[in-house]
């Protein structure tokens, strides 16, 4: 079975705001092991970051003004994903935003899921096995220790390989997954540990934005608001 482990990040938190995709990131896995094949393009948005997500990213305008549109890079990804599986960490939210990016496009590019056989959700597969629990991708890491220590800020394709690695450990005790034994599972965690150094992600690459103090409070006050209107908060339940 083919799956593509796949993340994006955004200018914000909905797209029915005008919000659009900055970068994409996918991890390819055969039969549950990783190929080594990823996909990783930075979008030129068209649009302003909403406050607090530059901070997010580490990204800025500046960075992405001369990167491709997502038109430009549409079929290319679309023919990295054809006929996958795709395991995506709060898949509502990375869902939404490509199904708008497709539908500005036109009717002939569909939705995301008529190009692939399935999508799943690992934040709900983490609910369930961890209920009332945090169960973000950075808690994920820490509690199924998956190293994360080099993830100082969200990128698609480090945050795709991070949850390559978090899946992989979530789903280990299925008995689909076709095993012999626990060596095996134990060496199929060493395979994919040896993929992900081997096809590490450039920090240099991407630019750094530190956020000043007065900055920081004005992030946790937005985060607060939107929490106290909508009763959750995306970046947090899914992110942080």
């Amino acid at each position: 079975m083919r799956q593509i482990v796949l993340d994006t990040e955004t200018t914000g938190l909905e797209w029915k705001k005008g919000n659009r995709v900055v970068e994409i990131g996918c991890v390819e896995l055969m039969e549950r092991r990783p190929t080594g094949r990823t996909y990783q393009q930075y979008i030129r948005p068209d649009c302003a970051f909403e406050p607090g997500a530059q901070e997010v990213t580490g990204l800025t305008l500046e960075f992405l003004a001369d990167k491709p549109s997502f038109a430009d890079i549409a079929d290319a990804f679309l023919e990295f994903i054809d006929g996958a599986e795709l395991i995506i960490h709060n898949a509502a939210f990375d869902v939404g935003f490509l199904d708008n990016e497709l539908s500005m496009l036109g009717p002939r590019y569909g939705r995301l899921r008529d190009r692939v056989s399935g999508i799943e959700d690992s934040l709900d597969m983490a609910r369930k096995r961890y209920p009332g629990q945090r169960n973000s991708l950075d808690a994920l890491c820490k509690r199924l220790d998956v190293n994360n220590a080099h993830r100082q800020l969200h990128g698609a394709l480090l945050d795709s390989q991070l949850l390559a690695e978090v899946y992989l450990a979530l789903t280990s005790g299925q008995s689909e997954i076709g095993f012999g034994n626990v060596a095996d599972s134990e060496r199929a965690a060493e395979v994919a540990a040896a993929a992900f150094t081997a096809t590490p992600v450039d920090a240099a690459l991407r630019p750094r934005v530190r956020a000043t103090d007065d900055e920081l409070a004005a992030h946790a006050a937005r985060l607060d608001a939107i929490r106290k209107k909508a009763g959750r908060c995306v970046w947090e339940m899914g992110r942080a």
